[in-house]
């Protein structure tokens, strides 16, 4: 019976993802952050007059939440805000320890799964300032167009708390990581932009692939950072297929992952990459990668060993230990992935 009903689901996945309505427009299936798919017009030319024709407004000055755990209050976060330096002061904030961005993806909010997961594992392994990002007013909206035009906007403010940071503490830009999944990659890397590729790592979660193309203005570049990284677990589907960033590491492939059946939608390997970069913070195993000679080696899954092997993901970041390239590494399909 569950059988039939998986038959189903991809027969009407594909009728919807192929079909146009009446006026022209083009829709498609795309997962939001839970997993729940979301039919939404990708048409990058038909992006509504005014954005609150389709949703209120945002403002990612008033609108962006930034909430800081540490190991004095794993649970209970402390609010920090951009233009308030004494949020910064009054908090458990410590300037001797590193600090890790966190930022969601699409239709996520305070409530999004990597937040908990991820911060976690970092504060498991050491003493960590981890501020997650919370632009769930920016992301809870069934236009997805708006949403993925926020990325630019959401790494701006993102930015202009790290130059709070800076002033207010003292930290330099080499202690600071800024970590995205999916739209929150893009995100990631446009907060990268804005302190001028100064920072010390940028990491991108299966960064969002509709309506993100080279050479656009706020898509993740290899240059957001001083390290930069990238990990694919639904390349080519939910993820931007090429590489991005100046690491690119692809787990399985990148396509599709174990454990994963019938994944007609990409939603399982999309959401994997979170629980493969959190493990990858904490564990002793480590994800152990080949570097291949290129691109197309990934594509046909057939890696020539072209130099050194690297960690994937990790804590401290690769930063400093020249790691760059395509990498392809095989994990578990269940927790623990990291087969070392």
């Amino acid at each position: 019976m569950e059988l039939i009903v998986m038959l189903s689901a991809l027969v009407a996945f594909a009728t919807i993802s192929s079909c146009h309505p009446t006026n022209g427009k083009p829709w498609t299936l795309i997962p939001d952050g839970a997993g729940f798919m979301r039919m939404v017009n990708i048409n990058p030319l038909d992006v509504p007059a005014g954005e609150n024709e389709a949703d209120t407004l945002f403002n990612p000055e008033l609108d962006v939440v930034f909430r800081l755990h540490t190991r004095r209050n794993p649970v209970h976060n402390q609010l920090l805000k951009w233009n308030d330096m004494d949020t910064i002061k009054k908090s458990n904030f410590d300037p001797a320890n590193p600090t890790r961005f966190v930022i969601h993806g699409w239709i996520e909010g305070e409530g999004a799964t990597l937040h908990w997961v991820i911060k976690d594992h970092y504060l498991r392994v050491g003493n960590v300032n981890v501020i997650n990002v919370d632009w769930g007013a920016g992301s809870q909206t069934i236009n997805y167009i708006a949403a993925r035009n926020r990325v630019a906007a959401v790494g701006m403010i993102v930015s202009r708390l790290i130059d709070v940071i800076r002033y207010a503490t003292g930290q330099p830009r080499s202690m600071i990581n800024v970590i995205g999944f999916s739209l929150g990659a893009h995100a990631a890397g446009n907060a990268g932009k804005k302190q001028d590729g100064l920072i010390n790592s940028v990491i991108g979660l299966d960064p969002a692939g509709p309506l993100f193309s080279i050479g656009q203005a706020d898509i993740l570049t290899s240059s957001d950072a001083v390290y930069t990284e990238a990990i694919y677990t639904n390349a080519g589907q939910l993820a931007f297929d090429y590489p991005l960033a100046q690491a690119n590491f692809y787990p399985n492939g990148g396509r599709s992952q174990p454990g994963c059946f019938l994944d007609l939608a990409g939603i399982c390997a999309h959401n994997r990459v979170n629980e493969l970069f959190a493990e990858s913070v904490s564990t002793t195993s480590h994800f152990v990668a080949m570097r291949c000679a290129n691109y197309e080696e990934i594509l046909s899954a057939r890696c020539t060993s072209s130099g050194p092997y690297a960690n994937m993901g990790g804590e401290p970041s690769n930063h400093g230990r020249g790691v760059s390239g395509v990498y392809l590494l095989m994990t578990n399909s269940r927790s623990p992935f990291a087969r070392g």
